[in-house]
């Protein structure tokens, strides 16, 4: 299977640039893979098609403030992305420029806020960086620190919440897990209210996901490794749901992952803590997800991959084609698809 299947043509235009006023009223492309359909509603309406008795499962992770701006002793500026925290104040991070940032380089942040000084390159050219500060590194950040948002975004958020879902929990993301945007605390409860279970998992969402594939084989690609967990209650609330027919909805592709990385052959999920790099493209078996709440992905990505092994690649592509046609707004602060 070649990466280029996976292409499709996309108006700059299209691409947002900022979010929506009002979270749920984003336009929302609903795919039947049964009868091979397509209905353009708005997001709020997808009330309508959750029934009593399914689950969605969403991923409540918090993206921290991971993109900071700072000077080394020499007085040039550089940049830090904040990937993984490793241990304690030592994080894995993306420095720019990284052939000035050498191990034992110096760092100065928010006029000596922060500090932070290379230990070791990692492989790929990341950096192991060690900070040091007074008081609490997460309130530090939320003063300093700016929302790493994905680089085909050129305009400035001015509300960081923007890029947080209403029911963000656990910090550790570089990136939102932009599908769960959609949805209001009203919407929510009103989804509640319909019987339909919510179970939630905790993936921290890792830059690779803007990461482009490099080989011209699908198979041939490796995924980036992300972690995660799910507690028992969450694990248990989407078993039962399986059990009695309802269907699991992933919300997002993250969630989708992390069910479909744990879930036994009769798609049974338990409690677990660890690393995922599966890679879900044509051809892969779901064993949990029934359903998939996503947004408009990049062309030639793994996310583009994902949902067409779900929905089928041709039907996707017709579908994103039709999605130019209709003017949807794409990617992390674009519109919405629904895949039942």
């Amino acid at each position: 299977m070649k990466v280029s299947d996976f292409m499709y043509d996309l108006p700059e235009e299209l691409i947002a640039q900022t979010p929506i006023l009002k979270r749920d009223e984003s336009k929302l492309m609903v795919l039947d893979r049964k009868n091979k359909t397509i209905e353009h509603k708005v997001f709020k309406d997808i009330l309508d098609y959750l029934k009593p008795g399914d689950c969605l499962v969403r991923n409540n992770t918090k993206v921290i403030p991971a993109r900071l701006y700072g000077t080394k002793d020499t007085g040039a500026r550089v940049e830090f992305l904040l990937l993984n925290n490793i241990k304690g104040d030592i994080w894995e991070t993306i420095v720019r420029p990284g052939n000035k940032l050498h191990v034992g380089s110096k760092v100065i942040f928010g006029d000596g806020l922060l500090q932070a000084e290379i230990l070791e390159t990692m492989q790929g050219g990341t950096r192991k960086v060690c900070f040091s500060y007074n008081g609490i590194f997460n309130e530090i950040l939320d003063k300093i620190g700016l929302m790493p948002l994905p680089p085909y975004i050129h305009e400035k958020l001015t509300k960081k919440e923007r890029y947080q879902t209403v029911y963000a929990k656990h910090e550790g993301s570089a990136a939102a897990p932009t599908a769960g945007l959609h949805f209001t605390k009203e919407l929510l409860k009103n989804i509640e209210q319909k019987k339909i279970e919510i179970a939630n998992v905790t993936l921290h969402v890792g830059i690779g996901t803007f990461r482009p594939v490099k080989e011209e084989i699908v198979e041939q690609h490796k995924m980036h490794k992300e972690h995660f967990y799910i507690k028992k209650e969450d694990a248990n609330k989407i078993n039962n749901v399986k059990q009695k027919g309802g269907r699991i909805i992933a919300v997002g592709t993250t969630s989708c992952r992390v069910l479909e990385s744990i879930a036994d052959e009769n798609g049974k999920v338990e409690e677990t803590e660890k690393d995922t790099n599966i890679f879900i493209y044509p051809g892969y078996k779901f064993k949990c997800v029934d359903a998939l709440i996503t947004n408009f992905h990049l062309p030639e990505s793994t996310l583009l991959m994902l949902v067409s092994a779900l929905a089928g690649k041709d039907y996707i592509i017709k579908a994103y084609k039709e999605a130019v046609k209709e003017k949807y707004r794409f990617f992390s602060f674009g519109d919405a698809m629904f895949i039942k």
